[in-house]
């Protein structure tokens, strides 16, 4: 089943990431409720928009096994209520990027609660080990996820690579 959600969103991040920033209200699924797929979207253009104003000259590209790990670990964390880039079993962002096909993961980014990709942008370039990681110009590759737990609450996860 997880594999199955996975899938779904991975297929439709990669399908509309490539686009700019999506208007809010056009893809809200309930009042005051943005679809992940939009979050997501949303995200991958504002943290490029945010790397180009701080000199970054190279766009991170959408990549399908960092979406995949980074859909997994913010399931993970809105299914079981753990805000950690570690799972209990172990489990790094490092290993969740090798799992799902991807090699040379950069870093990763996690966050809660925001209702808006704004919102989690701006706390993320507050917070100078989550901007150090958005602003890494050496990094190439983004895979973001947003999941929403039971009670609505959105779950982030940004994971970036070297390739």
């Amino acid at each position: 089943m997880l594999h199955l959600v996975v899938r779904r969103l991975v297929l439709l991040t990669v399908t509309t990431a490539a686009s700019l920033a999506v208007p809010v209200a056009a893809h809200a699924e309930a009042p005051g409720v943005v679809s992940p797929r939009v979050l997501m979207s949303q995200v991958v253009t504002m943290t490029n928009q945010q790397r180009w104003a701080n000199g970054c000259r190279r766009l991170l590209a959408v990549d399908r096994e960092l979406t995949v790990a980074s859909v997994r670990q913010s399931f993970y964390m809105a299914r079981t209520g753990r805000f950690s880039h570690v799972w209990s079993d172990g489990t790094t962002f490092v290993r969740r990027s090798h799992l799902a096909g991807y090699e040379q993961p950069a870093g990763e980014n996690i966050a809660w609660g925001y209702r808006t990709a704004s919102e989690v942008i701006r706390a993320w370039m507050a917070s100078p080990r989550h901007r150090a990681n958005m602003l890494n110009c050496g990094a190439h590759s983004i895979g973001t996820g947003v999941v929403y737990a039971t009670n609505g609450v959105p779950y982030y996860t940004q994971v970036f690579g070297w390739d």
